[in-house]
C-alpha cells in the first residue's frame, strides 16, 4: 500500500489522501484499477473522520484504489467552492492515473450526508460552466463515472434550509438555491447512481434519496437504492468501526455497492434502458 497525501488549497486545508495499490508485475499485481473517491460527511461544517478513511480503506481491500477528500468548510464554503476542491481532486487523479495505477474511466465518487450532497452536485454539475473553469476541468476531467450516495442531502428543504445563508453567500439567491437542489438538476450528463438510506433517519429523510431517485428515473439514468428500516443518521459503515450502536443490516450497503460498481464497471455490453421508456 502507498500513502500520499495531496494539498489542493492550502489556505482552506484543502487535500486529498491516497491509498493506492502498488503495481508489482511479478506478483500479478501490476495492473490498474478503477476509483473511488470519498467525500465524508459533516454539514459543510467539519468532514467527519468517521466517513473518511474508514470507508475508503473498505474500498481498498476490496481491490480499488481509494481517496478521501478534505474540502472547504465553514464560512468558506460558499457554492460552488466544495464542488470546486472535488474537481481539481478528480483532475488530478485523472493526471496521475498512469502513475498511481488508476482506470481514469473507471472513477466513482462516494459522499455521506453533506458530502453526499457534493458528491450528488458533482453528479449534475461537473459540467457547469462556472466550475469547469474555476476548476481548471475544461475536458472535462472531473466527470465522475459513478456515484455512491449514503443518507445524502439532495434538497433545499432537508437540514440545509438554515444553512443557506452560509452556502449561497453573496450570490443571487434564487439561482443559488435551485443549483444547490440537485434533484432539479439531474440530466443525461449524471452518471449511474447507487444510494443507501434508513427509513428511520430523522435527520436527513429518507424522502432526499427517493428524490434523486426519482430524478434519476425520469431522465432514464441507472440507478440502484436501498432503503433499510433501522438507525439514524451517520451511520458510516454502520458496524463497530464507526458506531456506537451496530447495525448489520445497514453495514450490508458496502458489499452491495461494490457488487454494484463491478457490474457498472463491467467492460460487458449494458443493457438499454431506453427500450423501457419506448415501450412504456
Amino acid at each position: 500500500m502507498i500513502f500520499k497525501r495531496i494539498d489542493i488549497d492550502i489556505e482552506n486545508n484543502v487535500y486529498l489522501n491516497c491509498y493506492l495499490h502498488e503495481k508489482e508485475p511479478k506478483w500479478n499485481y501490476g495492473f490498474d484499477r478503477p476509483a473511488v473517491v470519498v467525500c465524508p460527511g459533516g454539514g459543510y461544517g467539519m468532514c467527519s473522520p468517521r466517513e473518511a478513511d474508514p470507508i475508503a480503506l473498505q474500498y481498498s481491500a476490496n481491490g480499488y484504489n481509494a481517496f478521501v477528500l478534505y474540502y472547504t468548510v465553514g464560512e468558506n464554503a460558499v457554492f460552488p467552492k466544495p464542488l470546486i476542491d472535488l474537481s481539481k481532486a478528480m483532475k488530478i487523479i485523472r493526471e496521475n492515473a498512469d502513475e498511481w495505477g488508476v482506470i481514469p474511466d473507471k472513477i466513482a465518487v462516494c459522499g455521506f450526508s453533506a458530502g453526499g450532497h457534493l458528491t450528488a452536485s458533482l453528479g449534475v454539475h461537473w459540467n457547469l460552466p462556472e466550475v469547469m473553469e474555476k476548476s481548471g476541468c475544461l475536458k472535462g476531467e472531473n466527470q465522475p463515472n459513478a456515484l455512491i450516495l449514503c443518507y445524502p442531502v439532495i434538497t433545499t428543504r432537508s437540514w440545509m434550509a438554515p444553512a443557506l445563508p452560509r452556502l449561497i453567500g453573496n450570490r443571487d439567491w434564487d439561482s443559488t438555491e435551485k443549483l444547490l437542489d440537485t434533484s432539479q438538476n439531474v440530466g443525461a450528463h449524471t452518471p449511474p447512481s447507487f444510494l443507501a438510506h434508513t427509513f428511520m433517519d430523522n435527520a436527513v429523510s429518507v424522502e432526499e434519496s427517493m428524490d434523486f431517485a426519482r430524478a434519476l428515473d425520469k431522465n432514464n439514468i441507472p440507478f440502484e437504492l436501498h432503503i433499510f428500516p433501522e438507525g439514524g443518521h451517520g451511520l458510516a459503515t454502520g458496524d463497530e468501526q464507526t458506531c456506537p450502536k451496530v447495525f448489520p443490516s445497514f453495514n450490508k450497503w458496502i458489499e452491495l455497492s461494490v457488487l454494484w460498481l463491478k457490474e457498472t464497471f463491467s467492460d460487458s455490453e449494458k443493457p438499454d434502458r431506453t427500450k423501457r421508456a419506448r415501450q412504456s
